[in-house]
């Protein structure tokens, strides 16, 4: 490591400890947020100071139905551990191909890939570059590479920095091996970085995940770890570790992430990520792994052609969040994407969501989620949502109203992703950090909002400047009522 690499990462060290200190003691002398022109979503509760009759309440994504089936003779029954990346107007899939599982790790595995122009409509280019059961006609990008290939995972490196031809970078490896660095120009070509680990300390027997971070200014890594073995030992509950770095060599420490007051439940996979349009808010959509809770008979799954290994569980996927730190927020405990209708969809290892949110319409986002595990007819699905609509800020019929904390904006304006219905709306007023209510941005002075739009500007008896407010602490109160508000931005 270089002289100014170990500088880099003491500076780097020193801001993440007084982010926190100042993190706690903006939570004990009531100090303001510095919310800046953060677009915020109601998955935490970061901006709550108090609710009246509102609740959170996750929203839960619309089934678009197979938009990739794993047919080919080196893809099969065992794929998974999907990644997908939107780089510039081209939409990019990875995942493990493999049809028999015979050891984790196994040279029978490849990484195989997939692309498409809209997110909807996927084809699986003929490339070339390895020879697969005979034919170099074939989607694979990585083979004869394990264990990497195990859980290949890549990232599209936004580190202002990077080289051209590390623009994309990918981590796999297993507990003997550790966590391999791979890098590649144009995602598709790929190359070991050094040929030894550069993450050793962790069990990492599932998708280990790394991004550069805007809001922290380094790299960071979320993997596989269990609750009571240390770092290295499978005991207890699969659960999740993150470690950082400044340059994607070398890596701090690692430390178990902790998940507030819940109960424990096995995390297969975490699959955590900045939201692309609130990049300091790292969004988690997990696979709940339920272990010996069975729902097939051995005679279902037979009919069903399931490995029989494969039926004695079943899991759903989740939703959690973290803003950096080794906290998640589980505001959420019910389940974010449930197991669809048919016995196929209640067994071991299915239901596990691809890696990343991505956009696929104006006001539409795009989850990808491996389903028919250990099946003849294994495939990934593609489940819809609205633009920031993970969960909402939702009033009933007989409305309500939720005080944000004291927070310091940036920008001249304030703008909202909502819908009422045609009897409902949304109100917002603006406080002073005390609570009181500020002339010319009342209640009574506020524009009442009906609609269904992914962007509305907030105006107080037609005005919506917002400049004089900017830099000095305030409070908003929301009044909503039969009205969902999932994001809040000032501009």
């Amino acid at each position: 490591m270089t002289g100014y690499s170990i500088i880099r990462r003491i500076c780097i060290l020193k801001l993440q400890l007084l982010a926190g200190f100042l993190s706690v003691l903006t939570a004990a002398t009531g100090q303001p947020l510095m919310l800046g022109n953060n677009r915020e979503l109601f998955v935490d509760q970061y901006l709550i100071d108090s609710l009246h009759q509102l609740t959170q309440q996750l929203q839960h994504p619309h089934n678009e139905g197979v938009v990739l089936t794993f047919d080919h003779p080196w893809e099969g029954n065992f794929c998974g551990y999907g990644t997908i990346i939107k780089d510039a107007h081209t939409f990019r899939m990875y995942y493990r191909g493999v049809r028999q599982a015979i050891k984790d790790g196994g040279d029978n595995e490849v990484t195989c890939y997939a692309e498409s122009t809209d997110g909807i409509h996927w084809v699986k280019p003929s490339l070339g570059i390895y020879t697969i059961n005979g034919t170099a006609a074939n989607n694979v990008i990585l083979a004869h590479a394990a264990p990497a290939t195990h859980n290949f995972t890549p990232f599209l490196d936004t580190n202002p920095h990077v080289k051209k031809s590390e623009r994309y970078k990918a981590v796999g490896g297993i507990d003997k091996s550790g966590l391999l660095a791979f890098v590649s120009a144009d995602g598709i070509h790929w190359k070991k970085l050094r040929d030894t680990a550069v993450f050793r300390t962790g069990v990492f027997d599932s998708q280990n995940v790394v991004f550069w971070s805007e809001s922290e200014q380094q790299y960071v890594c979320y993997f596989r770890t269990w609750s009571d073995g240390g770092f290295t030992r499978y005991k207890g509950f699969r659960s999740v570790s993150r470690t950082t770095s400044s340059d994607f060599i070398h890596w701090t420490a690692p430390v178990k992430m902790s998940f507030g007051a819940t109960l424990p439940e096995h995390l297969y996979t975490q699959q955590t990520s900045p939201y692309f349009r609130a990049p300091q808010l790292y969004l988690a959509i997990g696979a709940r792994f339920m272990a010996g809770r069975q729902v097939l008979s051995g005679a279902a799954a037979k009919a069903l052609q399931v490995d029989p290994k494969y039926f004695g569980d079943c899991s759903d996927a989740v939703l959690m969040s973290t803003r950096g730190g080794n906290t998640y927020d589980r505001t959420f405990m019910e389940s974010f994407i449930r197991p669809g209708i048919g016995l196929e969809n209640w067994v071991s290892r299915t239901n596990y969501p691809v890696l990343n949110v991505v956009q696929t319409g104006p006001a539409e986002l795009s989850v990808y989620v491996n389903e028919s595990y250990a099946q003849p007819a294994a495939h990934i699905k593609r489940y819809s949502l609205r633009l920031d609509g993970f969960a909402s800020l939702h009033g009933d019929a007989g409305g309500g109203y939720m005080l944000t904390r004291p927070f310091i904006f940036k920008g001249k304006e304030l703008e909202i992703n909502y819908a009422t219905s045609a009897a409902g709306f949304v109100k917002i007023e603006i406080l002073n950090a005390k609570g009181d209510p500020l002339p010319g941005y009342t209640v009574k002075e506020a524009k009442e909002i009906i609609g269904n739009e992914i962007r509305r500007v907030v105006s107080w008896n037609g005005n919506s400047d917002l400049t004089a407010l900017a830099g000095h602490p305030v409070r908003l109160r929301i009044h909503l009522k039969d009205a969902d508000l999932y994001s809040l931005k000032f501009n």
